[in-house]
Formats: structure tokens, sequence, C-alpha cells
């Protein structure tokens, strides 16, 4: 009796030629390396955020319904104008609600179509000697906000609830919560 080897070796499929009745063969299939295309990749990054499938459907199809309306100009291409010509033209030609277009702009800002980035904002910080010299102009309570918010750290907010009840000149410290917080924190004053 012969024995039949049923091993695969891996990456190889069977091939028939000529409806099966003459040739079959293995032939090596090499692993593709090419990106999804843009709607598979979409409808995996919404499964992999958990949307609902009806989320799914509703955005692949704005996606859809933004390419075929610029002739299928791929969307790395395109920018805000042309997504604010497709959002007039769904409310103008469309007739569409502010929640549909609401999310029309949504699928497209999912889908990466809309660059939208905050501008980078660096902090002002004064050097010593300006704050000395805004600190010649201030008097009062001002002037003592100023010095809480400069000194000690504080947020406005902080400063703004801090009593005189809550200060501990025994100690040189004062109790507060702080405003993005539950807990009480204290703040040590030095000495003059």
């Amino acid at each position: 009796m012969e024995t039949v080897n049923t091993h695969k070796p891996p990456n190889r499929t069977l091939v028939v030629i000529d409806g099966g009745m003459n040739a079959k063969a293995y032939v090596q299939i090499l692993p593709t390396t090419q990106k999804p295309k843009l709607l598979e990749q979409v409808r995996q990054a919404i499964r992999t955020r958990h949307y609902s499938q009806m989320t799914e459907k509703a955005y692949v199809h704005w996606i859809k319904r933004f390419i075929f309306f610029h002739n299928k100009r791929h969307p790395v291409d395109m920018a805000e104008t042309e997504i604010a010509q497709f959002l007039s033209s769904l409310a103008t030609r469309g007739r569409v609600s502010a929640s549909t277009q609401n999310q029309a702009f949504n699928a497209l800002l999912f889908q990466g179509v809309v660059r939208a980035s905050r501008p980078l904002r660096l902090p002002v910080v004064l050097t010593k000697e300006e704050v000395t010299q805004v600190l010649r102009y201030i008097d009062g309570t001002p002037r003592l906000m100023t010095l809480l918010l400069y000194g000690g750290g504080l947020r406005l907010m902080e400063c703004c609830r801090l009593r005189v009840k809550d200060i501990d000149f025994s100690r040189n410290q004062s109790l507060f919560v702080p405003a993005k917080a539950t807990k009480i924190d204290t703040l040590c004053f030095r000495q003059p």
C-alpha cells in the first residue's frame, strides 16, 4: 500500500491545471506588502475603536460620496477647500440637515482628510527683572494675588478661592483645594 504525503509546505497553494484532469502543482504564494485600500483602512480603524456597525456604514458612505463628488480623486490630494465645497453642496443641492452635514464632516475628519491641527503655542515666560518691574506697578490685593500666583505657582481660581481662614501663619503655610484635583494641598510661604 502506498502512503500519500498530505503535508503542504507553508505559503503554498494547490493549483489545478486543465480542469483537474492532467496536472497539479504547488505554487509559492508570496505575502503581499500592499497597503489596504482607503475604505478598508477606514473600516479597520473604526473596528479597532469599537464603533458601531451603523457608524462604520455611514462613515464609509460619506467618504465614498466625497470621493465621487470630486471625480474619484484620492482624499490625500484634497484639503479644506474641497471639503468646504462638498459640505456646501450637501447643504445647497442636497438640502440636508445640519446634523447630516456634521455626520459627513465627522466621517471626513475621521478618515484624515481634514488636517485639523492647533498652532503651536509657546508659553510666554517673563524674566525675574520683568516680573519685578510688573510688581512695582501693582498695589494692594492685586499685588498679593500676583505674588501668590507667581511665587506659589497657584492657578488663578485657586488664588481667588483662597481665604484668610485657609492660611496658617504659625506654620507659614496655606491649605487649599487645587483647581484640577479633589484633595487638599499645602502651599508653604517663606519668611520675608
